[in-house]
């Protein structure tokens, strides 16, 4: 099936996808009925997943958060993953949810949460250093590519874009992303565990061709060899200008043809996404030279981290009347700039999250102020709840991914209270988070399997169980 037909498929039966299943960790009301999968039919299980339902469920007050914890948490795990072992080194596979294709972007977020618990849980730990090998030889196969397949020779509904596809790629679309979030995971990994081995020859060589892929998009040297088209009716799907996208003024910044949402971009310098690149070419600069010894890739990416940082500093700035100087979502060096955000992250709204800026900084909370209010122009409010959406589904659509993201870079105890209670009863009656929910009915949502946001959602409950449970009574 094609994306959009998922994307615009609603469902009041938000667990159609999975077989109802018992939950052995967790005594439930009469009210709340079973729809995690199944234990015999689960991809993967993890003792310290389950040990952290176990206590959640039995310590949080709020017995339909726990429900929902109990089904949203282990949902990447129970799911999507597909865990092997080639050559003798850990190989994993991650689907989405409902397209069976592999997001570098996707794979990291969805894991992502886990990485608190793979010291307590060696298996775990594996899966997480296949995730890193995959991505790694995903990104040596194509690092312009966004999402993979499982088979290297299938070739799949995007094969007649009009770009260099080759076969084992289900799409490629320029993000600056996709090559970010494997060095967060990577970096990450290996601050937790200390274990070095994922980073051998092949991960090394995928830094490499991260360092020259974000070279290349800064177009200093002309528009570089990616461009794409396709014949679509969505005009968010294509790329103006044969394929190159608007014209950008070479400033330092790096160009990204589409949107974490694989949306076009508008003006190709997009913000949030640069500012997550120079976190991701320190990180993988401090791990060039202290894994790898490779201290003349380390300089270069050291280098470009600096210059895309000063770049920011001179052009993702923006004065408005209202909120004074704030940070725009994307610039294309020559004065112009789109003032808005998407749900996807990164987002303007998520950079705390993603380590790319402080959360008091002063830009950061006055740009915060603009996005969750109307004068962000996919900020949607209703008789359901508040939150930013996108033209990837459209107007009146709030994304939870920008409740959580809200919740997840806040301080203010009503704000994540707010945040906890709006997601609580914006499922739709079905025990899981979605893709997007229209603002005045949480039964009319897209996307009644997706992973990230499942598990996400688990992550800022564990936090706020972790830090602030009062909140969650």
């Amino acid at each position: 099936m094609k994306r959009r037909t998922f994307l615009r498929n609603t469902s009041i039966a938000g667990a159609g996808a999975l077989t109802l299943g018992s939950l052995e960790s967790l005594a439930l009301a009469p009210d709340f009925k079973v729809v995690r999968v199944a234990p015999a039919q689960r991809k993967f299980t993890s003792k310290a997943i389950e040990k952290a339902i176990a206590e959640f469920g039995k310590n949080v007050k709020n017995k339909e958060l726990a429900w929902l914890f109990n089904n949203c948490f282990p949902n990447t795990l129970d799911t999507t993953v597909t865990y092997t072992s080639k050559d003798g080194r850990p190989d994993t596979y991650v689907i989405t949810g409902d397209i069976d294709a592999m997001w570098l972007r996707d794979s990291t977020a969805q894991v992502w949460p886990y990485l608190t618990f793979i010291n307590k849980d060696a298996h775990l730990k594996d899966l997480i250093a296949g995730v890193i090998s995959r991505q790694a030889k995903c990104i040596n196969k194509d690092p312009y590519a966004n999402a993979f397949y499982d088979d290297d020779n299938k070739v799949g509904e995007w094969s007649h874009d009009l770009t260099q596809m080759k076969p084992g790629l289900h799409e490629r679309k320029w993000e600056i992303d996709s090559l970010c979030y494997p060095v967060r995971l990577s970096y990450h990994y290996w601050k937790s565990t200390g274990d070095t081995r994922p980073f051998d020859a092949t991960w090394q060589q995928a830094v490499k061709n991260i360092l020259k892929t974000f070279k290349e998009q800064q177009r200093k040297n002309g528009d570089g060899p990616y461009s794409f088209q396709r014949k679509t009716a969505w005009a968010t799907d294509g790329v103006p200008m044969n394929g190159y996208g608007y014209p950008v003024k070479p400033v330092g910044l790096i160009c990204s043809a589409f949107r974490p949402s694989d949306d076009a971009t508008i003006y190709s310098f997009l913000i949030p996404s640069n500012f997550f690149a120079v976190v991701s070419l320190k990180q993988a600069a401090e791990m060039m030279t202290t894994i790898a010894k490779d201290s003349a890739t380390a300089t270069e990416l050291s280098a470009l981290a600096t210059e895309v940082e000063q770049a920011l500093k001179e052009h993702a700035i923006a004065s408005h009347p209202k909120y004074g100087k704030i940070y725009a979502y994307e610039v294309n060096g020559f004065g112009s700039y789109n003032i808005m955000d998407d749900a996807n992250i990164p987002s303007l709204l998520a950079l705390p999250y993603l380590g790319a800026v402080d959360l008091n900084d002063e830009i950061y909370q006055n740009t915060r102020k603009l996005l969750l209010s109307e004068d962000n122009p996919f900020f949607f409010k209703g008789t359901a709840g508040e939150g930013i959406g996108g033209p990837h589904i459209g107007k009146d659509m709030i994304w939870p991914l920008s409740i959580i993201a809200r919740g997840l870079t806040s301080t203010d105890d009503n704000e994540i209270r707010y945040c906890i209670q709006t997601l609580q009863k914006t499922h739709g009656d079905t025990g899981f988070m979605h893709e997007s929910f229209h603002k005045d009915n949480p039964a009319k949502f897209t996307r009644s399997w997706f992973a990230w946001t499942n598990t996400i959602f688990g992550e800022f409950l564990w936090k706020t169980y972790q830090t602030k449970p009062q909140l969650l009574s």
